[in-house]
């Protein structure tokens, strides 16, 4: 269990330096592109490339959010049960999210092969997106990771000292 929290934290650490490494890409492009447009020189394709790079900035965040508990929860109900009760329902809800995030990463990485070998290329700057899309379902299958080491953490707690 703990190696594979660790191997979680460490993998969705680097996940996360990548994605912000595309948002800063994503800053400065969007920025270049605004300035060049005065001069009536826009940067051809910059909005393909930031819808790219956004792709992989969202999907490459979303393992290291679930992890720091950063995403939007509504829990006003389950704050009204037990504990015992708010532990089973925390297993349900992992159970759901790791195996839906791991079908989406499947299908989306199928989709991506597909792609690939049919050799489609964007429209604009003509180039292959498939990486773009395997890295989609790459964030897909490190959030199903998150979710299953939360279940694991959730079936047997840790006691206090561990």
């Amino acid at each position: 269990m703990d190696f594979l929290d660790r191997i979680s934290r460490f993998v969705n650490r680097t996940m996360v330096w990548i994605a912000g490494f595309f948002m800063v890409a994503m800053v400065l492009l969007t920025c270049s592109d605004i300035f060049l447009r005065l001069v009536w020189v826009p940067i051809r394709g910059s909005v393909e490339l930031v819808a790219y790079f956004s792709a992989i900035v969202t999907a490459f965040a979303l393992g290291y959010t679930q992890m720091r508990k950063g995403h939007t929860s509504v829990d006003v109900v389950v704050n009204l049960f037990s504990d015992r009760v708010k532990r089973v329902l925390g297993c349900v809800n992992s159970l759901i999210c790791m195996i839906f995030f791991a079908v989406a990463a499947w299908r989306i990485a199928k989709w991506s092969t597909t792609i690939w070998q049919a050799g489609e290329v964007s429209e604009t700057l003509r180039i292959v997106f498939y990486p773009f899309s395997y890295g989609v379902a790459l964030g897909c299958a490190v959030l199903s990771l998150v979710f299953l080491t939360q279940l694991l953490r959730s079936i047997r707690p840790q006691k206090e000292g561990e």
